[in-house]
């Protein structure tokens, strides 16, 4: 038996979206000016676009939501024109714009008039980017030229069962490449959050895509020019961690789960993950310490060893730099044995990918704190925010280890022509050499080695150290970062 989806309407979204008789609608009366195929005689008012704004926990935010029910909101050069007006007042006033989408694409009866009314938008989402916060819940079909103003916004939401993108649809894949796939497969919400990573949030209905981007908004600042809201810190700043000695396993090839050390440092021990669901072995999201925002971006060595691959490389470049827009303090917790081998990946770029993670860090002038817990092998601890990247404070754990690479790959190669049992001692020398953070503390590119149940009074400490930071970047149009 299929699944029963409760979707709302386009007003109910709205109403559920934004606090209690908040929302003011703008462009009511708004209709289409088309008088072809018959189009004369379908003019409703609002035109399937309904455009205003809101508040969110008493912060004004816009927004704008496709009504299915309405030509199956399709984008008419009017409904363009009324998305354009409140991005362009959300630019002005320096507010947050949801895009709840649900919409069949462009209007076919308007022809090229249509297809403009997308880049009208388009350019706005791209002027806006990095200014204020961009938010799209895809809540229904999103088709065609539809899918590229939420993929130029921050954060995008799906609806399991409910949602889809795609560029062109199963019929069309089906006659260009003779592939048979259903919308699910496709570009459901399943595959853009654990495949393509066009996704970060996989929500079960409506009303709990809803209530996330509520919670999304809480953490973050209205627009580049103000901090993310502070909350009173209820949650003692001092308080130790005991949990956390035991969370780095003593074998260094034992896994263990890096949200482990996240959430318990974090106030009232809640961290707020996104893209849970791709490239795994990259943690990033939300947490507060001390009542504020901070960015964590985490290898996690329960997959993949916490490698870093082309996807991890996308997925935590991209939220660095979200922070770094939006004044959002990062911290990076490392265990990284490298980079992930193979012909695949080399062929697929993952020197271009990987590029940009160091790209990112390099980029970002907001505090940046760095925390090795274990494992800090070779080009990946370089990207992984280190001291010469410009982290500005650099801890790590009696745990660490910070070399080239592991004591067997290095004496493999060193000693290759010397016997196994030589080799063996030179691994364990090795072993006493690097398997401990003590040489780079010595040559400063560790400032402290802290206990880990001290983690969460360290972490505030260095942030509070770094909150009125002042660096700025050489002038320039803009970088040309590798993509």
């Amino acid at each position: 038996m299929e699944k029963e989806i409760k979707k709302l309407s386009a007003r109910e979204r709205i109403e559920t979206l934004l606090d209690k008789d908040s929302f003011v609608e703008i462009d009511k009366h708004v209709v289409h000016r088309c008088h072809d195929f018959g189009m004369e005689k379908k003019r409703i008012p609002g035109d399937g676009v309904i455009s205003g704004y809101g508040k969110i926990d008493g912060r004004i935010v816009f927004v704008y939501a496709f009504d299915f029910a309405v030509l199956g909101g399709s984008l008419s050069a009017a409904n363009a024109q009324k998305i354009a007006k409140v991005q362009d007042l959300a630019l002005k006033n320096g507010a947050p714009i949801i895009g709840l989408n649900d919409s069949g694409g462009a209007r076919i009866q308007e022809g090229v008039d249509s297809l403009t009314g997308f880049a009208h938008i388009f350019r706005r989402n791209v002027m806006a980017s990095g200014v204020i916060p961009q938010i799209s819940a895809i809540m229904g079909p999103c088709a065609g030229g539809s899918c590229y103003s939420p993929a130029l916004t921050d954060f995008i939401l799906m609806v399991k069962e409910q949602s889809q993108m795609f560029v062109t649809g199963p019929n069309v894949v089906k006659a260009v490449t003779n592939e048979d796939v259903d919308k699910e497969t496709l570009g459901g919400a399943m595959t853009h959050n654990s495949i393509s990573g066009v996704s970060h949030f996989l929500c079960n209905d409506d009303e709990e895509t809803l209530m996330t981007i509520r919670e999304l908004i809480g953490f973050i600042p209205s627009n580049n020019m103000e901090d993310a809201p502070v909350r009173v810190a209820t949650d003692d700043l001092h308080r130790v961690c005991h949990e956390l000695d035991d969370v780095v396993p003593a074998d260094p090839n034992v896994p263990y789960d890096i949200k482990d050390i996240i959430e318990p440092v974090c106030d009232q021990q809640y961290f707020f993950e996104i893209q849970p669901d791709f490239a795994k072995n990259i943690v990033i999201g939300f947490g507060r310490l001390a009542g504020r925002t901070i960015g964590f971006v985490a290898n996690q060595p329960n997959h993949l060893a916490g490698s870093l691959d082309i996807d991890a490389s996308d997925k935590a470049a991209r939220f660095i730099r979200f922070c770094d827009c939006f004044n959002i303090p990062l911290v990076a917790l490392l265990d990284v044995p490298g980079f992930l081998p193979g012909v695949d990946q080399e062929h697929h770029g993952i020197i271009r990918h990987g590029a940009k993670i160091v790209y990112a860090f390099a980029e970002a002038t907001v505090p940046k704190v760095t925390l090795i817990t274990r494992k800090a092998y070779g080009g990946a601890y370089i990207v992984m925010n280190s001291k010469c990247i410009g982290a500005d404070v650099n801890l790590a754990y009696p745990t660490a280890e910070i070399a080239v690479m592991g004591a067997e790959g290095a004496c493999n190669i060193l000693y290759r022509k010397e016997t196994p049992e030589v080799r063996q001692e030179k691994i364990a020398e090795y072993r006493e050499k690097f398997a401990n953070p003590m040489m780079a503390a010595e040559l400063g590119y560790i400032d402290e080695i802290i206990e880990p149940c001290d983690t969460r009074t360290r972490l505030i400490q260095s942030l509070e150290m770094c909150r009125n930071k002042n660096q700025s970047n050489p002038p320039k149009k803009h970088g040309n970062m590798p993509l």
